[in-house]
């Protein structure tokens, strides 16, 4: 139910399952690095009732300075985490679990973009049901070409998140 091979993309149906496995990881995360956590959200497809997802919870987690990120590397390491850092993305800190890979972990500052522009997608995905109609048939097409290149998987996604970002914005939500 849970776990997918590194650099695959294979998608699943949306279970409530996925909802109670992030609610037990946050309570591990909490007693781990709670002195660092300022916020703690479930994120991406997985977060979006009815929405196929690759079975990997997303998990973002903000932090006051990005110093803080630093600290929490070794507590995290304890409850099986794999520090990856940025992996491209300045200003974060990446955390993988499990292998096949089952959770990843997105340190930031909790006034960066890409905090308020992750939340802000969930957010408006779970407000605006043709919107997430149109993100899982992308998602499918995508993942149906490219099950072996999740970047390019992940490439492909990239417009039409921007645009659902823009009309996020545009509608005052967030």
């Amino acid at each position: 139910m849970l776990g997918l091979e590194r650099g695959t993309v294979r998608l699943v149906p949306h279970t409530e399952r996925w909802h109670d496995l992030f609610a037990e990881e946050e309570e591990r995360l909490r007693v781990a690095i709670s002195e660092y956590v300022i916020a703690l959200e479930h994120v991406g497809s997985t977060a979006i009732c009815g929405l196929s997802a690759k079975p990997i919870i997303d998990i973002a987690v903000a932090v006051r300075e990005i110093t803080d990120a630093e600290k929490c590397v070794i507590p995290l390491r304890h409850i099986g985490y794999e520090y990856r850092g940025e992996q491209g993305i300045p200003g974060r800190h990446f955390f993988g679990k499990g292998e096949p890979r089952t959770h990843h972990l997105h340190m930031v500052e909790l006034s960066s973009d890409f905090w308020r522009s992750h939340l802000l997608f969930r957010d408006y995905l779970l407000q605006h049901r043709e919107t997430t109609e149109k993100y899982e048939r992308l998602k499918k097409e995508l993942a149906e070409k490219y099950r072996g290149d999740r970047e390019a998987y992940t490439e492909g996604k990239a417009a039409f998140i921007e645009s659902v970002l823009k009309a996020a914005c545009g509608s005052g939500a967030g």
